[in-house]
C-alpha cells in the first residue's frame, strides 16, 4: 500500500527478500528508490508487524509495502536561484569632490590631478608655475598688459611666488597646454565655466570651486579599489549634469564665499579688507599679495 490511497498491485509471488528483486518489489507498489518523499518498510503478512531488515526466506508469502510515517522525508529539490543582473550587483560610480589642501596653490594641484588621470602631487606646483610663467614670456602680443593686468614680466614674476593664486587665465593657458577642456563649476552661481570649450579637444576635466578654493572632481565606485576616473569625453554631458547637481547641493549647503563680501586680511601688513576688489587694489598699491580670510 502506499498512502494516500494510492492504488496497490500484487506481485507474483517471490522466492526470498534480497536486494535483487528489491526493483520488482517497488515496481509493484508505485514507489521508487528515487521517491524522495517515502521511506519503505516491507512486512509479511505471516509477521504483519515485523519489519523485514534482511533477506529472508519466505517463499509463497505475501509482501506490504508501507511508507514509514516514523522516518522524514527528504527535502524536496533545491530551486536554482537565478544569479542577480550585473545591473543590481555592480555598484553605481558617483561624481565627487576630492579635496585638496588650500594652501594657495589648490588650483595647480587640482588641475594636476585631473590631467593625470587621479595622480595627487602637492609638490606640482612650483612646476606648474613655471610652466605657466614660460608660456607667458613666450607670447607678450596675446599675454599683454590688457589680458594680464600687469606687464608680462610682472606677471611672470608673479605666478611664480608660491603665495600667489591661480584663476580664470591660468585655468585658460592650461587648458592649451594640456589640450582638453577644463570645466571650471562654480558653487555660488551654480554655473560652468568651459575653458577650451570650442578648440574641438576630446578630453574633458572637471574642477569644483566655491570662490576661493578649487577641488578636482571625479567619478568613483563608493568602497573600492578601482581607480577613479578623471578624465572624460567632450560628449559627455551626462557628467556635466553631475557636477551641476553637486554645485546646486553645494550652495544649498552655503558651501562658497562671496569673494565680493568676504573679509580678508593683508598678511603682510594686517590691514583688513572687504571683497575681492579692495585686495586686488591693495596689491597694486603695496605689492602684498599674501592675503588670509578672516
Amino acid at each position: 500500500r502506499k498512502a494516500e490511497g494510492c492504488r496497490q498491485r500484487c506481485a507474483p509471488p517471490v522466492p526470498s527478500l534480497t536486494a535483487s528483486i528489491s526493483l520488482r518489489i517497488f515496481h509493484c507498489s508505485y514507489v521508487t528508490p528515487s521517491d524522495s518523499a517515502v521511506w519503505i518498510v516491507l512486512f509479511s503478512c505471516s509477521h504483519p508487524h515485523v519489519p523485514l531488515n534482511s533477506p529472508l526466506s519466505l517463499t509463497g508469502d505475501t509482501l506490504i509495502v508501507e511508507e514509514d510515517p516514523s522516518k522524514p522525508g527528504a527535502d524536496p529539490p533545491a530551486v536554482a536561484k537565478r544569479p542577480m543582473a550585473n545591473s543590481v550587483r555592480e555598484a553605481v560610480p558617483v561624481l565627487a569632490r576630492r579635496v585638496v589642501p588650500a594652501d594657495n596653490s589648490c588650483l595647480f594641484t587640482s588641475v594636476y590631478y585631473v590631467v593625470e588621470g587621479g595622480v595627487y602631487d602637492p609638490g606640482c606646483a612650483p612646476e606648474m608655475r613655471s610652466l605657466i610663467a614660460q608660456i607667458v614670456a613666450s607670447d607678450p602680443e596675446s599675454y599683454c598688459e590688457a589680458v594680464l593686468g600687469k606687464t608680462n614680466r610682472e606677471y611672470c614674476d608673479w605666478i611664480r611666488r608660491e603665495e600667489t593664486w591661480g584663476g580664470a587665465i591660468e585655468v585658460s593657458i592650461l587648458s592649451k597646454f594640456y589640450q582638453c577642456e577644463i570645466c571650471v563649476v562654480d558653487t555660488q552661481t551654480v554655473r560652468i565655466d568651459r575653458f577650451g570649450e570650442d578648440a574641438g579637444y576630446t578630453k574633458r576635466v572637471l574642477l569644483i570651486y566655491d570662490g576661493i578654493h578649487y577641488d578636482p572632481l571625479e567619478r568613483k565606485i563608493p568602497d573600492s579599489d578601482v581607480p577613479p576616473q578623471t578624465i572624460f569625453s567632450t560628449t559627455d554631458d551626462v557628467v556635466l549634469a553631475q557636477a551641476l547637481e553637486l554645485a546646486d547641493e553645494a550652495r544649498r549647503k552655503r558651501q562658497f564665499t562671496d569673494v565680493n563680501r568676504f573679509t580678508l586680511r593683508c598678511m603682510v601688513c594686517q590691514k583688513g579688507l572687504t571683497g575681492q576688489v579692495e585686495a586686488r587694489e591693495h596689491a597694486k598699491e603695496t605689492g602684498h599679495t599674501n592675503f588670509g580670510e578672516v
